[in-house]
């Protein structure tokens, strides 16, 4: 019987091709990487891009109807002026403006002085005879023309343009209805509201680069470069590997170099046209209306404030230093916008190219139950803390008040002013006529009022802790869980019922402290008006409401010592004295430490006693900083400054735990 051949299988050659080599160079880090950085970078960019042409588009809009508005305002007050009584000639000429407008227009006249309709060409208004009294659902109307007058009366007396004296308003979709004031005599008699279709903007000149040449020619060039590069096609060595990667770098910023180039180019082009289509549209309005080009400004081409623009002259213009200028302020933003997502890609890039990324996923997958318990309680952390921490830092790096909350951080950027402000300004205290003047508000002379208060409140709730600790650990302690139940009660109260319930007692008329003191023929105590008895009332309250935290943590030390050693010290003959600074403290370090610094850290930041029981009284002398904070914010209403303080007092605390914690080694128990 012969035997069978056992089957021969034929081996395919794999024949190693450019193509394939070059598929597999796509799949490596340094290429996976370059071409993920330029697909975020460029989606996020291209986004950043429509977002900025958008803004823009919606500017020019609302400039060529603002231009239209105050023009009719213009119209009107003319009118007005030449024949205040004629209503019929009026509304003939708001009728005429109406048929000359390229779309549906709808025109109001009000006169706010007994709330009158002038005029009108809306379908709902026209119903009646005009001129007529404003009716009751027409009270919006009136309410506008009121708040305008307003906000120009407060715009001139404060100095300061805060309030929009231009009310501009979407209703619908590619409609804008726009408010102006117009004026009698050089005062506000009523206002013009102009509705009509928005002004078609070409935006083809901003439509910007596209996002396919930005990813594939560099890609393809990096292709190429690593072909060259690698012609073994063997594993890349370590030098290869920064090579490679320094390759990718070059590649994407030249190509980001040329993206925000374009971009920008494509903005400010569509700037220029637009300011000319605005232009144009001036000169048809200034044509219409008639008259010369006299105005030293052009007061028609205004923002909401009423305020010059200065890009057009009064003849319709062009202003190319003026427009230049708007263009390099528009653009700042995207610019930054653009060059953050190029850091942001070339971070991506780097976290594929070195590695990063293939050794976060191998630890990923060793650990990833550990990771997948954990990850529910960062992203809470990420959104609770630690972006509120990060916007809390950047925004201490504006100008941020409540007159330009609207304005982004770019624009209102001051950098390390609101720093120096505050640790630049070292006069405490001044000689004048009078005296000494000490300087309330400086911030030298709040740290020193937070420095007592912390030391003088830990000190007063650590020495009663300890000594109702003390008391409470006496072996045969009659009643023992009655007092524990009665000493914890301060704690167990919410704090702020508990300062107000202390602020009544302090009170100088009705207060029962003061009541006190007059049943023993003293007089009436006014404790809020002098730096020390205010700052006493705080003192006194936080001593109450701290003494029993400290209690509990020390009692719970106490607990933890052996009685044995306190046996064979009084046998070696120790006094009580001895035993508690031989025995008592140094086995309570690894517990009074931890929470003395917790306590600390409490104290430095306890708003509620402060901001309720003095109020910082008197003048503000014992205001702490985290008042001093909210008050800034809230009552002076200067958020960036106040985040600039807010951040100055997270240094200090972070200073402090640092080197409380190693001086003291509190914690070194929990390394053995």
């Amino acid at each position: 019987m012969s035997e069978l051949a056992e089957p021969r299988v034929k081996s395919r050659e794999v024949v190693e091709t450019p193509a394939r080599r070059a598929l597999g160079f796509l799949l490596q880090p340094p290429a996976l990487g370059l071409l993920l950085a330029l697909l975020v970078a460029g989606l996020l960019g291209g986004w950043f891009h429509r977002q900025a042409r958008d803004e823009l588009v919606a500017d020019q809009q609302s400039r060529i109807a603002i231009i239209e508005g105050s023009a009719l305002a213009d119209y009107v007050a003319g009118m007005l002026a030449a024949q205040p009584d004629d209503a019929a000639a009026l509304q003939a000429g708001i009728s005429e403006w109406t048929e000359r407008s390229p779309g549906e227009d709808q025109i109001r006249v009000v006169r706010l002085a007994g709330a009158r309709l002038l005029a009108s060409t809306h379908p709902a208004d026209t119903k009646g005879e005009l001129p007529r009294r404003l009716g009751k659902e027409e009270k919006w109307l009136y309410d506008l023309g009121q708040e305008l007058r307003a906000a120009a009366d407060t715009n001139a007396a404060e100095g300061v343009y805060r309030k929009p004296q231009i009310d501009v308003n979407r209703p619908a979709e590619g409609r804008v209805r726009i408010t102006v004031p117009y004026l009698v005599d050089g005062a506000i008699a009523g206002f013009v509201q102009h509705e009509g279709p928005l002004a078609e903007v070409p935006a083809a000149a901003g439509a910007g680069p596209g996002l396919l040449p930005l990813v594939l020619i560099p890609v393809a060039l990096f292709l190429v470069l690593a072909l060259v590069l690698n012609r073994s096609g063997s594993e890349p060595s370590r030098a290869l590997r920064w090579t490679l990667f320094l390759v990718a770098l070059g590649l994407f910023s030249a190509a980001w170099y040329w993206y925000a180039g374009r971009s920008l180019s494509s903005l400010g082009q569509l700037a220029a046209d637009g300011n000319e289509m605005v232009g144009e549209a001036f000169r048809e309005l200034r044509a219409r209306i008639g008259g010369t080009f006299s105005d030293s400004v052009n007061t028609w081409d205004v923002d909401v404030f009423q305020r010059p623009r200065g890009l057009l002259a009064p003849d319709g213009s062009a202003v190319a230093a003026a427009e230049a200028a708007a263009a390099d302020e528009f653009r700042r933003p995207l610019d930054r916008a653009l060059w953050g997502n190029w850091a942001l890609g070339a971070g991506l890039l780097a976290f594929f190219a070195l590695g990063l990324a293939r050794r976060l996923k191998e630890t990923v997958t060793e650990h990833r139950y550990a990771y997948a318990y954990v990850t529910p309680a960062m992203l809470g952390m990420l959104i609770l803390v630690f972006f509120p921490f990060g916007y809390g830092i950047v925004l201490s790096f504006t100008g941020q008040t409540i007159f330009n909350t609207n304005l982004p951080l770019t624009e209102i950027w001051v950098g390390l002013q609101n720093y120096i402000d505050i640790l630049g300004d070292v006069q405490v205290a001044k000689h004048t006529a009078a005296g000494w003047v000490i300087n309330y508000q400086n911030f030298y002379w709040t740290l020193f009022i937070t420095i007592c208060w912390t030391v003088s409140n830990v000190t007063v709730g650590v020495t009663l802790g300890m000594l109702l600790a003390l008391a409470l650990n006496t072996p045969g302690l009659r009643f023992k869980p009655v007092y524990r139940v009665l000493l914890i009660l301060p704690w167990a109260i919410p704090n702020y019922i508990t300062a107000l319930i202390w602020k009544a007692l302090f009170h100088q008329q009705f207060g029962a402290i003061n009541q006190a003191i007059q049943m023993f023929g003293g007089k009436p105590v006014a404790w809020f008006d002098g730096v020390f008895s205010s700052f006493m009332t705080g003192l006194v309250t936080n001593g109450w409401l701290s003494f029993p935290f400290m209690m509990v943590v020390i009692l719970g030390g106490l607990q933890s010592i052996s009685q044995d050693m306190y046996e064979a010290a009084t046998v070696e003959g120790a006094s009580r004295w001895q035993q508690f600074w031989r025995i008592t403290l140094p086995l309570l370090k690894p517990t009074l430490i931890p929470a003395v610094i917790l306590s600390v850290v409490w104290t430095f930041n306890m708003f509620n006693i402060i901001y309720l029981v003095s109020g910082g009284e008197p003048a503000g002398a014992n205001e702490i900083l985290v008042t001093k904070a909210y008050k800034i914010a809230f009552e002076e209403y200067r958020y960036g400054y106040a985040a600039a303080y807010s951040v100055v007092i997270f240094m200090i605390l972070l200073v402090y735990g640092v080197f409380q914690t190693r001086v003291t080694r509190a914690t070194e128990a929990m390394h053995k």
